[in-house]
């Protein structure tokens, strides 16, 4: 084991049989990945000996863990080929690997739970009605070469924000502390992705608390499940629609939208939903951005393309500069709060990898030659002005009902 990594740690190689060796895989699998062009060492000439790089351990990684999942292997070496187009290190790689690791343990618990009550009604003697669910729950196919495509664009995107902001306090505990809530406060979370905010903020959690997160994605709520622990009596999870929520009136101390009504087929709606379901005199907390968010990014793709567009026009719904006027049909005592922050980015990789997992045209645009020419474009960039600063333009709403 220690050779292994001492050879790796130099930028030596591996022979074949040294790699089956060492990640436990046959000769037959590694020569058969090399034969359909899934596993094939840049440098080498027929008929002479592969030599395989840390490079192609990490690739044999990833494949290893999407063929798991349950892709096929030619879907592994589409996927895997696209991602050429931006090299990422290696740590969002495995944060997107296991972004959908967790997405399988949520679809699998699911499936655990459907079986489990059909086994109850066994028990009892009722009718079979539920396995029409049961057979719905194992019939449901997902696509997981499109989920892992979605969970690495999304950890392209935290990369960003995680590597080069410059407030130490991060956007997630600096929401939190402007929380105003009770010890015994009931709380909505509307859009609640994956959980990331509660699981930044677990250990600030007061246990008498009780959170539901809701969600229009079943997928993101089986996901936030399966990160908080759904043994966790604190959190409730509910697919639910912004617009139509599933709630009583005056049911909520707190209603929280954290980076979501901009997508909101019909925000005042939703807004009116919020003012429903809480208390009198109970918070509301929404968050959003400028519309001059990252413009650098826009600025920086249109000097080497002027059609090449970077960020999601769908701000422009529900923003700094309009949430006020869109909040106070509902809400009184409104507050914006700004959190301080900015980018100071000087390596082309994280950016490029930002640009092209937004749902703009950046991945369409940017292939091929095209992506090592805008390499070539952005490294010039940071040449000459050393890092290249990005304006991050946060905040949130705070209301009273």
């Amino acid at each position: 084991m220690g050779r292994r990594e001492n050879l790796l740690s130099k930028g030596d190689y591996l022979s074949t049989g040294q790699l089956a060796k060492s990640t436990g895989m046959t000769l037959r699998t590694l020569r058969y990945y090399d034969q359909i062009g899934l596993l094939t060492p840049e440098d080498h000439h027929s008929g002479s000996a592969r030599k395989y790089t840390v490079k192609e351990l990490k690739r044999l990684q990833r494949i290893q863990t999407l063929k798991y999942v349950g892709l096929s292997l030619q879907e592994i070496k589409d996927i895997l080929n696209a991602e050429l187009i931006s090299d990422g290190d290696i740590r969002h790689s495995l944060e997107a690997q296991l972004d959908i690791l967790q997405k399988k343990i949520a679809h699998t618990e699911h499936i655990v739970h459907a079986i489990r009550k059909a086994l109850e009604k066994l028990a009892d003697g009722s009718d079979l009605d539920r396995f029409a669910e049961l057979i719905q729950a194992v019939q449901k196919e997902e696509n997981w070469g499109d989920q892992y495509r979605t969970a690495t664009r999304l950890q392209a995107r935290i990369n960003l924000y995680d590597k080069f902001s410059t407030n130490p306090q991060g956007w997630h505990r600096w929401v939190f502390d402007q929380l105003e809530v009770t010890p015994e406060a009931h709380i909505l979370e509307l859009g609640c992705g994956d959980g990331t905010f509660w699981l930044r903020n677990a250990e600030r959690i007061p246990n008498s608390w009780r959170i539901t997160l809701t969600d229009i994605s079943s997928g993101m709520v089986e996901e936030a499940r399966c990160r908080l622990g759904s043994s966790n009596a604190m959190f409730k999870f509910l697919s639910a629609d912004a617009q139509q929520l599933p709630f009583h009136e005056e049911q909520f101390d707190v209603v929280l939208a954290n980076n979501m009504l901009y997508h909101v087929s019909d925000i005042p709606r939703a807004i009116e939903e919020m003012h429903r379901v809480l208390k009198p005199g109970g918070l509301v907390c929404t968050s959003t951005m400028s519309t001059q968010h990252l413009q650098e990014l826009e600025d920086l793709a249109a000097s080497f393309d002027p059609d090449l567009r970077v960020l999601d026009q769908a701000i422009h719904r529900f923003h700094l500069g309009n949430g006020m006027d869109l909040l106070s049909s509902c809400f009184s005592n409104l507050l914006l709060l700004h959190y301080d922050d900015r980018l100071m980015v000087d390596k082309a990789e994280p950016l490029i990898d930002y640009m092209i997992s937004t749902p703009m045209n950046a991945r369409e645009r940017l292939v091929g030659k095209a992506i090592d020419m805008f390499r070539i474009h952005v490294n010039q960039n940071l040449k000459q002005t050393g890092v290249l600063q990005l304006t991050k333009e946060n905040g949130i709403f705070l209301g009273r009902k």
